[in-house]
């Protein structure tokens, strides 16, 4: 009998509806069989909006209609910390926020969205240091200022997860490591997204070894995939909007098979350490991209996410990760 606890299914909604209406996520997400969504980019009947722009009318609405179609959300995904460190002229478009005011308004709206969407989980990410610079270099102030950030995530009884993602200080598992030992915080954990490490040249081996890095820190997965048709080994700044070749997690060059093999055994301890923050268990956080990806967002379709989650799907079953899709008793009869 296998007493691994299951993994919880989740994604991001928004990639799964054409005109990111809320609606039109809502159908695609019950219809696949999920329990749960990460709210980014929703039109709640004013326009495509990120969810921190989302006014008090608009998150009651939303809040009715993931009701009516057997949702929760499962994360506020945030652009917390897609700002740049330094206010510097790097030949990027980043913007710049003092970090004062920034902590006093959008990382305490993020919270207050989160508190009001019943979820324990904000992602986000370690500020972007300036272009062709080191980013170990900066690893004391991002640490001072992430540390500013769990502790007022923590004062709303939330968790902040740091996503590793290129371009930022926290671009590597073993760097993301590195901060959260300084941080040493226990409202922040990390997210590893497997994709985000390969657009970046790493081998699946390599892949295996950030993951390996973070699992000290780990909270949650985010699940995407990327097949590289000319692979150019180790890149530095990685051209975001250039990414084109994002795929499922059962083909890609990433490797999920021995990650989540590998995550099997690690649950338990996991899973024990998420419940102990207030959240319902350990989320794998589909963000397939699978028709498009960029900076802030990306794009699947109904399809696209469809196709993506059942890709997913095939690696737990094969590596036995027990997971549950609604059932015909969940179903809402008339």
């Amino acid at each position: 009998m296998n007493t691994t606890p299951p993994v919880l299914l989740t994604g991001f909604a928004d990639e799964s509806a054409n005109d990111k209406l809320a609606l039109q996520q809502f159908c695609a997400f019950a219809a696949l069989g999920l329990r749960y969504y990460s709210i980014r980019f929703i039109d709640a009947g004013n326009g495509v909006k990120n969810v921190m722009q989302l006014t008090d009318q608009e998150i009651s609405d939303i809040l009715n209609w993931q009701q009516e179609y057997g949702l929760q959300v499962s994360s506020i995904g945030s652009p917390i910390g897609k700002v740049k460190l330094h206010d510097v002229d790097d030949g990027t478009s980043n913007r710049y926020v003092p970090f004062a005011d920034y902590l006093d308004t959008e990382v305490r709206r993020a919270c207050e969205l989160a508190n009001a969407f019943g979820t324990k989980l904000i992602r986000g990410f370690s500020f972007y240091h300036p272009k062709d610079t080191d980013p170990k270099t900066h690893l004391e102030q991002v640490s001072d200022q992430l540390g500013q950030i769990a502790a007022m995530c923590d004062s709303h009884g939330l968790t902040f997860g740091l996503e590793v993602e290129a371009n930022l200080v926290g671009q590597t598992g073993d760097l993301l490591a590195e901060i959260h030992q300084r941080v040493k915080h226990p409202a922040m954990l990390t997210i590893f997204d497997a994709a985000n490490i390969v657009t970046q040249g790493f081998t699946a081996d390599e892949t295996y070894a950030q993951y390996l890095a973070m699992k000290p820190s780990l909270g949650w997965l985010h699940i995407k995939d990327y097949a590289d048709p000319s692979p150019q080994g180790r890149i530095q700044h990685v051209d975001e909007a250039s990414l084109k070749n994002f795929v499922p997690a059962d083909v890609g060059d990433s490797g999920h098979e021995a990650i989540l093999r590998d995550f099997v055994q690690f649950m338990p301890e996991l899973h024990q350490r998420m419940t102990a923050r207030g959240v319902d268990g350990v989320f794998l956080d589909l963000e397939p991209h699978v028709k498009g990806g960029g900076q802030f967002g990306g794009f699947s379709g109904p399809d696209g996410f469809g196709v993506a989650l059942r890709g997913l799907c095939h690696v737990l079953d094969y590596v036995g990760l027990p997971y549950s899709l609604r059932q015909f008793s969940e179903i809402k009869k008339l």
